[in-house]
């Protein structure tokens, strides 16, 4: 038997889908599912308790920012405190926030409330993040974290949809109790999965010590957070802005984006284990420019779901790369740090995007929102050009 035939069969050999991988899946499926339901929905519920454009933006970005400060907490309590520590508690407090939005009827206790949830879901998210990378064959992390990603692709393909409907036949009460109970599936879940253990580091040269970020991740992160600010306009904004238009189909485009994110899971992950993020981020960050450019015109339903399309593919490609890029360079002690990193980026990104777009909405006008958000995009293009040129950054 050659040496290419047994890399060959070494490497199928690593499985992707064990047990425990299937039940981490299953369990961020059910709490993005209750957190898809809230995106399209919080605006409304907004707008119902007298809240304008600009407040909106402000109880978006209180919760990405409220994740965002707790994430470098949860990344360092994944190494100390353990894995299934920070995911159950992120969990509870997540269950506990959504639910009490049923029995909110100021503004005020709704930005407090979202600041609590932003809690939960920093850490929450940080740690499924880890989990999933510690049960992925390190040879094939970008194909499995490409199908982790399904399991929130899926929830998106329903999710906002859902939520959207549920809202025209029942109360908001009922709606966030819904949400709330979605998040105890996933609690009682990730209860049945067999964490790693928590590995001491005892080498003489290093120092425990509180940081913010992981180094070898700052590059990938940087790049996510100018594509991350188009999900602020498209999650806040774009239900309102359909509406305003007169276009209808705001629930088929979360559909279809969804569908289409989930289609370039099957490719994506496994083209950047094999070729590389530069095979990946470019081709992806051009379909999320078309899409946001096509948003910008937005003259009828069919330009709609032609940019929920470009924005699915592209989107779906390039996030898992880059989050497999930030785990890849990190030191095995510093995974947990390196997702921490990662989705901070992510947070600010879509914190700086609701607040900046509540702004936009308010003085130019929601089309706006788009072209602020292309040019981001554009950005990110840009840098990235710039860091191969300068060679920061090897290409796999």
């Amino acid at each position: 038997m050659s040496d290419q035939t047994l890399e060959s069969s070494h490497f199928k050999k690593e499985k992707i889908w064990t047990k425990d991988f299937a039940l981490i899946c299953a369990a961020n499926f059910f709490i993005f599912l209750g957190f898809q339901m809230t995106l399209p929905t919080i605006p409304l519920f907004v707008q119902e308790l007298g809240g304008s454009d600009q407040m909106i933006g402000i109880i978006t970005g209180i919760f990405t920012f409220s994740a965002l400060l707790f994430r470098p907490y949860a990344g360092h309590a994944l190494e100390s405190k353990g894995r299934q520590f920070v995911y159950m508690i992120g969990l509870s407090i997540f269950v506990l926030s959504v639910g009490s939005f049923a029995f909110i009827a100021s503004i005020a206790f709704l930005l407090l409330m979202r600041m609590v949830q932003g809690i939960g879901w920093g850490f929450s998210t940080t740690a499924t993040g880890t989990i999933a990378t510690d049960l992925i064959p390190p040879k094939r992390r970008g194909e499995g974290m490409g199908y982790f990603g399904l399991s929130g692709n899926i929830a998106l393909a329903f999710g906002p949809a859902l939520g959207l409907t549920l809202v025209g036949h029942i109360t908001f009460t009922q709606l966030f109790l819904i949400c709330s109970a979605l998040g105890l599936v996933a609690l009682f879940l990730s209860s049945q999965i067999k964490y790693k253990k928590i590995e001491k580091v005892t080498h003489p040269t290093t120092t425990v010590k509180f940081d913010i970020f992981e180094k070898s991740a700052i590059q990938p992160s940087l790049l996510l957070f100018f594509i991350t600010v188009t999900f602020g306009g498209i999650a806040s904004f774009l239900p309102l802005y359909t509406a305003r238009e007169g276009i209808d189909g705001i629930e088929i485009y979360f559909l279809i984006f969804a569908l289409f994110l989930m289609a370039s899971r099957t490719f994506a992950g496994r083209l950047y284990d094999l070729r590389g993020h530069i095979f990946v981020f470019l081709p992806g960050t051009l379909l999320i420019l078309s899409a946001m450019l096509l948003l910008v015109w937005l003259p009828n339903s069919i330009i709609l779901f032609v940019a929920a399309a470009l924005y699915g593919l592209g989107f779906g490609s390039v996030q898992p790369a880059l989050q497999a890029w930030s785990v890849d360079k990190a030191p095995a002690h510093r995974k947990g740090m390196a997702n921490a990193t990662f989705f901070s980026f992510f947070d600010l990104g879509v914190g700086v995007g609701a607040l900046t777009f509540g702004q936009i909405a308010f003085v130019f006008g929601y089309s706006y929102i788009y072209l602020t958000s292309a040019a981001s995009v554009f950005l990110s293009m840009v840098l990235y050009i710039i860091l191969l040129i300068r060679g920061r950054q090897k290409i796999r």
